[in-house]
C-alpha cells in the first residue's frame, strides 16, 4: 500500500473522484433511484442514505481547502443530488400494495 506522498496529484484526483462517485451511486441506489449494482433491482434502503450523505459531508469538511476546482464542484454536486433526493423519497407518500379484486 502506498503512502499519501507516493500518489501523484493525478491519481489521487482519479481516487479522489472515484471515492466520492462510488458513495453517491450507493446512495442513490438505497433511494431507489437506480438498480443496485449487485442485485440488478432497485431496491429502496433509505436508512443506509443519511450516513453515507454524513461520509460525504465528511469528507467534504476534512478535504476543504485541499480540492481542485473540479473535486469541489463534485463532492458539492454529489451532495447537493443526495439530498435533494432524500428529502423527496422521505416526504413521498408511502405507496400502499394493490389491493385484490374480488
Amino acid at each position: 500500500m502506498k503512502t499519501e506522498t507516493e500518489y501523484s496529484p493525478e491519481k489521487a484526483k482519479i481516487l479522489f473522484s472515484s471515492l466520492v462517485l462510488s458513495l453517491g451511486t450507493q446512495a442513490m441506489a438505497a433511494l431507489g433511484k437506480i438498480t443496485h449494482p449487485v442485485t440488478g433491482k432497485i431496491e429502496k434502503d433509505l436508512d443506509q442514505v443519511g450516513p453515507t450523505i454524513e461520509m460525504i459531508e465528511m469528507l467534504e469538511m476534512k478535504t476543504r481547502g485541499n480540492l481542485s476546482r473540479e473535486e469541489e464542484l463534485l463532492i458539492t454536486q454529489t451532495l447537493s443530488n443526495l439530498k435533494l433526493n432524500y428529502v423527496e423519497e422521505i416526504n413521498a407518500p408511502t405507496q400502499e400494495p394493490p389491493k385484490e379484486v374480488k
